[in-house]
């Protein structure tokens, strides 16, 4: 109920949700700060808001909240005969290059056929705060994100590049600086993205800015607009790859040390994943590092 009203800002909206009088969640409430011993929240003429012990204790309630509905989850499973459930969040980076594939080949292995994986896509600022809340065991981003505190096993690799049409000035050149893109219009994806952030700050060490022409959700979007010329693309090579024969495309590595990226597995603490969870991240380190491999030795 405390979650509750902290996330209407209402006790009367939290008290029709939970279809219970609203006095019912103010007592409730009182006694809770009796408890704590310390005032939680501060009543306003339009609602209440949480003080700065109600924030800290809506970020445990929270994490206890996921862990009760991880708890039911997990035993539901166990009843319909799965015995092991992972909730996995990536960035659309990771979601649009191998980890699908990479999933699949361990839920193929029979010694995993009665596990369940469930991926979601969300930004980089977004799988963190799920992780972190515990409203997911396992995230994977771009390892440049702020994992302190966080628990790290190594995934694969990419390489960014930009793609541009055929007619485009840019679609002569082998390989491209990220300043030489800067004179013609972006397609990106959100802007909050890690890499849109990332771009506008490599753009701004060169005394410049990025133009966007056109925000997008997914790589194919973008290079749907890079088809039509519109603009080009900051994209990963590996994404890149799969559309630019069928799209018609050039796509060009782009010549920066950030250009390489290296994505990581994170958790909160081993002791707090499953056993599903633990076979997952294993089998998931285990092909990054033949990935990496194959890339460090090269065609051939």
């Amino acid at each position: 109920m405390f979650v509750a009203v902290c996330e209407h800002r209402s006790i009367s909206r939290a008290a029709e949700q939970a279809s219970i009088v609203g006095s019912a969640i103010s007592k409730r409430l009182a006694q809770l700060e009796d408890t704590v011993g310390t005032p939680l929240l501060v009543r306003r003429r339009r609602g209440v808001e949480p003080t700065p012990a109600g924030e800290t204790l809506l970020e445990h309630a929270r994490a206890m909240l996921a862990s009760a509905q991880g708890i039911e989850r997990d035993m539901l499973a166990y009843g319909a005969g799965i015995r092991g459930q992972v909730r996995l969040l990536a960035t659309a980076s990771v979601m649009a290059e191998s980890l699908a594939d990479d999933v699949a080949s361990f839920l193929k292995e029979p010694a995993h056929q009665a596990i369940q994986v469930d991926l979601e896509e969300h930004l980089s600022p977004e799988v963190l705060r799920r992780i972190r809340q515990g409203s997911a065991s396992v995230g994977i981003c771009w390892d440049a994100a702020d994992l302190g505190g966080m628990q790290v096993r190594p995934y694969r690799r990419d390489h960014l590049a930009i793609a541009v049409h055929p007619a485009h000035p840019l679609a002569g050149r082998t390989q491209l600086k990220f300043e030489d893109t800067l004179a013609y219009d972006h397609v990106s994806l959100p802007l909050s993205s890690a890499v849109q952030q990332m771009l506008q700050r490599a753009a701004a060490a060169l005394g410049k800015t990025v133009a966007y022409r056109v925000i997008v959700s997914n790589f194919e979007a973008a290079l749907r607009v890079v088809r039509a010329n519109l603009a080009i693309s900051v994209v990963p090579l590996e994404v890149a790859e799969g559309y630019a024969v069928a799209y018609g495309l050039r796509v060009i590595p782009l010549d920066e040390v950030w250009a390489q990226r290296r994505f990581a597995i994170f958790f909160r603490s081993e002791q707090a994943l499953t056993p599903a969870a633990r076979l997952l991240i294993a089998h998931l380190e285990r092909v990054g590092a033949v990935s990496a491999e194959a890339h460090a030795s090269g065609p051939g």
